[in-house]
């Protein structure tokens, strides 16, 4: 649903949120309360990626699943990842559909297929991989060189949060998901590269430069 665009005299919460205007957003509305629109100021921070005003409003009772009309949620409305992994791991839900039957990842392929990558593999890294390299299987050589990379990687990120959760007196336990869906793929596009140099080729001599495949069909 579009920001609406009305002028008004004075700017409202739904606009500043929008603008990022922390101060004009700390006013005694609730972060939760839809415009004429049913847009409230969860979406509208959300859409323009503002994540220290969705601080602010979670801070206040924002609730990152509220439903405007469509039955959408702030998720829907994103356009970079980095204002989706901070939705998620503030728990907004990804295994959801709008009143049209559409989920998050679905509305946001077309135009945002970096997000909705993102969204796949934090609700099951494993299937998204599988769909995203249906016809590839590396050597049992590559899938070792490629699990002790993921190995060593993972565990270097777990002891980094745990430090940071612990000297921070939270809980790591988002973050923790979040590293090992980030070290999963990252051991298997590896693995996936040595499968790819290799090709044709004797597997010694792996070639530089190949790309790494993307996670959408396009």
């Amino acid at each position: 649903m579009p920001v609406p665009t009305r002028v008004h005299p004075e700017k409202n919460i739904w606009v500043a949120a929008g603008d990022g205007d922390l101060t004009r957003v700390q006013v005694p509305i609730s972060p939760n309360a839809p415009d004429p629109y049913t847009y409230t100021p969860m979406h509208a921070a959300a859409s323009y990626a503002q994540l220290a005003v969705l601080e602010y409003l979670v801070s206040r009772g924002g609730d990152v699943n509220i439903t405007d009309d469509d039955g959408d949620t702030p998720l829907y409305t994103v356009e970079t990842v980095e204002t989706a992994r901070w939705l998620v791991e503030h728990g907004a839900t990804v295994d959801r559909e709008n009143n049209e039957g559409v989920a998050p990842i679905d509305h946001l392929e077309e135009d945002f297929p970096e997000v909705a990558a993102y969204l796949r593999s934090s609700s099951n890294p494993a299937e998204s991989l599988a769909d995203a390299l249906p016809h590839l299987q590396p050597s049992q050589h590559q899938q070792n060189a490629a699990s002790e990379s993921l190995t060593s990687t993972l565990m270097q990120s777990v002891q980094d949060i745990m430090h940071r959760a612990e000297a921070e007196g939270r809980d790591p336990e988002s973050e923790l998901r979040e590293a090992v869906s980030r070290t999963v793929l990252e051991g298997v596009l590896t693995g996936y590269e040595m499968t790819t140099d290799g090709a044709g080729t004797d597997n010694t001599e792996a070639s530089n430069g190949v790309k790494r495949p993307k996670l959408d069909d396009s």
